[in-house]
C-alpha cells in the first residue's frame, strides 16, 4: 500500500489502512488511543476508569475498534466525534444490560441476613438510579444533537418553529426524511451540500414543492436523527411515517 511520509499521513489515512487491513496500523490506532477512549467511557461512568480493572474499558475498547472498521469520513463528522459517540453507546447498553441481570451470588461467600436489604428496596433503588441515568444520557444525546444541527446552520428553536403541528403533515415529512435517508445518491447530496435536493426529492416523493421548503428544517433534523445512533430521538421516531 502506498503511503506518504510519516508526518503526512493524517489519521483518517490510518482509519483507511486499518479498513484495508493493515493489522499494524489498527493494533496502534488501539494502542495508542488507550487514552481517549478511558476518558470517553468515564464521562458515561462518573468516575475514573482503569483500564486494567475496569469491565467498561474494555467495552470502550471493542467500541473504538468497531469504529475503526465503519467509520466514513462522508458522515460529515470525525473519526473521534464518531468513535466517541460509538464507546458512549456501547457502555450504555453494556451497563444497562449489566442492571437487568440477577446479581450473581459467589459460592464463596457467607450469608449475612443482617446484611441483606429488602428486595423491594432495592428494585426502587435500581429504578430510580436506572431513571437517573436515562435522563443524563438523553440529555448528552440532545447536547450532541444540537452540535450535528450546527453543521446545518439549524437550531433546536427553528425545529420548534418549522415542525409541522398536524399529524398527518408531520408522518408526512418524517416519510419524506426515509426516502431522503434510503437513497445513497440523496443522503451523499446532503452530506455535502448540508441542504435538501428539493428538484430530486420532488420526482421520487408524492409532496408539493411548497410543502418540502416550509417543512425543510424538519426533514434535515429528521435525516440527522436518522444518520446518527441517537437512542432516545429516534424512539420518538419509531411507528411515524412509516
Amino acid at each position: 500500500m502506498m503511503r506518504g511520509t510519516a508526518d503526512k499521513v493524517t489519521l483518517e489515512d490510518r482509519i483507511a489502512y486499518a479498513q484495508a487491513g493493515d493489522q499494524t496500523t489498527q493494533n496502534s490506532l488501539l494502542k495508542t488511543y488507550q487514552p481517549f477512549i478511558a476518558k470517553c467511557v468515564a464521562e458515561v461512568c462518573k468516575r475514573y476508569i482503569d483500564p486494567r480493572r475496569d469491565d467498561e474499558f474494555s467495552i470502550g475498547l471493542f467500541a473504538f475498534n468497531e469504529a475503526i472498521l465503519s467509520y466514513s469520513p462522508d458522515r460529515g463528522s470525525s473519526f473521534l466525534s464518531f468513535a466517541k459517540l460509538v464507546i458512549k453507546r456501547k457502555v450504555i447498553d453494556y451497563i444497562r444490560y449489566m442492571q437487568k441481570r440477577p446479581a450473581a451470588v459467589s459460592l464463596d461467600e457467607s450469608f449475612d441476613e443482617e446484611k441483606m436489604e429488602n428486595p423491594t428496596e432495592i428494585a426502587a433503588v435500581l429504578e430510580k438510579y436506572e431513571q437517573q441515568q436515562d435522563a443524563r444520557h438523553r440529555k448528552e444525546e440532545i447536547s450532541e444533537f444540537k452540535q450535528k444541527l450546527k453543521a446545518y446552520k439549524l437550531t433546536m428553536n427553528d425545529l420548534v418553529e418549522s415542525s409541522p403541528k398536524h399529524r398527518d403533515a408531520r408522518d408526512s415529512a418524517v416519510r419524506t426524511a426515509r426516502v431522503l435517508y434510503n437513497d445513497p445518491n440523496l443522503r451523499e447530496y446532503v452530506y455535502n451540500k448540508k441542504k435538501l435536493p428539493i428538484k430530486d426529492l420532488l420526482k421520487i416523493v408524492n409532496v408539493s414543492k411548497k410543502t418540502l421548503e416550509r417543512n425543510r428544517k424538519f426533514i434535515l433534523a429528521i435525516f440527522i436523527i436518522l444518520d446518527e445512533d441517537y437512542r432516545y430521538l429516534q424512539d420518538y421516531l419509531k411507528g411515524v411515517g412509516k
